[in-house]
């Protein structure tokens, strides 16, 4: 049965709304308190990214929250939050598919980079890959009594279709000129997983102590091939670890040059009730560090 992507991104946003409405100022106090165990400003200063995930702020909110405070303890007077762009319709999905198989990004309207801000197009607005990020960031603002007008500037990017190159992205060499005096994050869930993405039951792991670990392999295992720069070969390994960092990894990659990646802490949520499906179906959140290398 072909997947209603329509539908599947009203519910996704209610769900944020519900969850977002869950949490309510104290938790997303307790979540801004546990995402204080790590000091991750100095990386971002040195040229390097924080990744975050874009899953079920319950689950995923603190490690959020770390990239929040990493972004304004750096004291950078502007952030870019490069976004993961959903496959929120066919001819999107078809797009990524193609190109995945070896088709011309340059053949599909989709290809470049969207934002706030920049001419051209604005799936980027139905998107929710970012949400939780703004929520943070906003509660972050206030527990430190910054006003808006005071804070950094964010800007939010979203790539797609970068397809193993992305020099040739529209709209790459505006955003490295952005780049130039700017901290980075990314948002990014490397890891989709069970039998609601298509894995046989016999080989879906549940989200327990083997199945992280076989979250944490995989994810670093990309990290491996994008820490040599194959572009393509990474584009590969996130269709078939179902991550849906392929494009906004290339992009960090080729913009901050060689780095070194780490896993610093792994988490999950079940989304067998967002996809009406049997479990395990369950996406692992990683809160990934990048410094340069050298």
């Amino acid at each position: 049965m072909e997947l209603d992507r329509d539908a599947l991104q009203k519910k996704v946003h209610a769900l944020y709304a519900r969850e977002h409405a869950e949490l309510g100022q104290a938790g997303a106090l307790e979540h801004l308190e546990r995402g204080q165990q790590w000091k991750l400003a100095d990386t971002l200063n040195a040229g390097g990214v924080l990744v975050f995930p874009h899953a079920g702020v319950h689950d995923c909110g603190y490690q959020i929250a770390a990239c929040v405070q990493a972004a304004l303890d750096s004291g950078a007077d502007k952030v870019v939050a490069l976004s993961v762009l959903h496959a929120f319709t066919p001819a999107m999905e078809a797009a990524r598919v193609a190109v995945a198989a070896g088709a011309d990004p340059a053949d599909f309207e989709f290809w470049g980079i969207q934002g706030p801000g920049l001419n051209g197009r604005r799936e980027w607005t139905g998107d929710h890959a970012l949400i939780s990020w703004r929520h943070f960031w906003e509660a972050e603002l206030n527990r430190r009594g910054i006003a808006a007008d005071k804070a950094p500037r964010v800007f939010e990017r979203y790539p797609y279709l970068a397809g193993g190159k992305p020099e040739a992205l529209p709209g790459i060499d505006e955003l490295a000129r952005l780049l130039e005096d700017a901290v980075v994050v990314s948002t990014a869930d490397p890891f989709h997983h069970g039998i609601g993405y298509g894995d046989a039951p016999e080989d879906a792991y549940d989200h327990d102590e083997a199945g992280l670990a076989y979250a944490r392999a995989t994810i670093e295992a990309g990290i491996r091939i994008l820490e040599r720069g194959d572009y393509r070969a990474y584009n590969q390994h996130c269709v078939e670890s179902k991550s849906d960092a392929r494009d906004t990894g290339q992009v960090y990659r080729y913009l901050r040059g060689p780095m070194r990646g780490e896993v610093l802490d792994i988490s999950f949520t079940d989304s067998s009730e967002l996809y009406d499906q049997p479990k395990p179906t369950w996406v692992a959140g990683a809160l990934i560090e990048w410094k340069p290398a050298g």
